[in-house]
């Protein structure tokens, strides 16, 4: 079993940044892919970008490619998406994801409002 648990969501003005960890806990993280989703009222998930935690390989969605960043610490179990030049579009529910090869746990989220 894991237990991922994020933060660092919160009221941004577009164009400003935040940091949103992810702390997993419960496993040995190997072998696993860890992700960030997000979702809007309404509206489907949505991805938006995944690290493999053995290879460190990062995907990204198309729509977040260049402002957003996904990285790990592997000491500390903790997988993290900065993201930078925020645009309104980019408010929802942020929620962390992990699984070995399919998306099989989640955390409860976090509410990003980019807003001025």
């Amino acid at each position: 079993q894991v237990q991922l648990v994020e933060s660092g969501g919160g009221l941004v003005q577009p164009g400003g940044s935040l940091r949103l960890p992810c702390a997993g806990s419960g496993r040995t993280f190997t072998n696993i892919l860890m992700g960030w989703f997000r979702q809007v009222p309404g509206r489907e998930r949505e991805f938006v970008a995944s690290i493999s935690w053995s290879g460190g390989s990062t995907y990204y969605a198309d729509s977040i490619k260049g402002r957003f960043t996904i990285s790990g610490d592997n000491d500390k179990n903790t997988v993290y998406l900065q993201m930078d030049s925020l645009l309104p579009e980019d408010t929802a529910v942020y929620y962390c994801a992990a699984g070995p090869g399919i998306w099989e746990y989640w955390g409860q989220g976090t509410q990003v409002t980019v807003s001025s």
